[in-house]
């Protein structure tokens, strides 16, 4: 599987060269590796992660106050 990526030098999407999995500070997972063209530094944020408990994705409704 190839990990599309955009390089800010070439200005065009590629497909990343040695991509690795990195953990950001905020426990989001990310991609990182090399322009094949370049040779520069290419990063991916991945989506999150599905919370688990959910039903359907969303969380339920609160409560009515009365």
């Amino acid at each position: 599987m190839s990990i599309t990526a955009y390089c800010v030098k070439c200005k065009e999407k590629r497909d990343m060269v040695d991509p690795q999995e990195v953990d950001m500070k905020g426990g989001r997972k990310a991609m990182q590796g090399k322009c094949p063209v370049c040779g520069t530094k290419m990063f991916r944020i991945m989506g999150k992660p599905k919370a688990e408990g959910m039903a359907g994705g969303m969380p339920s409704a609160p409560a009515a106050m009365e």
